[in-house]
């Protein structure tokens, strides 16, 4: 009766694997010793997602979609904590369920700040909106 192994410790009673000899050009007195040294890289000449977006033209659109996005999410996940449905969430803004709709739909832009704010305040959260 032994214990069990731990992940990565050899069992005594399982066969051990067979390890092969390198290639004659993978020795480190070989050609191939080259292929183990590390090289240091440098960030410098890295383009981030941003430059990119920003030589496009496209950032804007891109950071607008992204706000809109954890917007309709973090509306979804507090109607879902509450048990709240699209049509109820309609009824207590006084609209209707195609404007919840649109409003949690993370492509569509077009919602206003007072639509935000009043769909925060029914789902017990607070609309904030800073400059930076």
């Amino acid at each position: 009766m032994g214990h069990e192994p731990y992940i990565g410790q050899q069992d005594d009673d399982r066969p051990r694997a067979k390890h092969r000899p390198l290639p004659a050009n993978m020795h480190s007195s070989g050609e191939g010793a080259d292929m183990n040294k590390r090289t240091a890289r440098s960030t410098s000449k890295l383009t981030t997602l941003d430059e990119i977006l920003k030589e496009q033209g496209k950032l804007d659109e891109f950071e607008a979609v992204a706000i809109k996005e954890v917007l309709a999410w973090q509306i979804a996940a507090a109607m879902k904590a509450q048990n709240l449905s699209r049509k109820r969430l309609a009824e207590r803004m006084k609209t209707s369920r195609s404007q919840i709709s649109r409003l949690l739909d993370p492509k569509d832009g077009n919602v206003t700040i007072a639509t935000l704010q009043r769909a925060a305040k029914i789902v017990g959260r607070t609309l904030r909106l800073e400059l930076v």
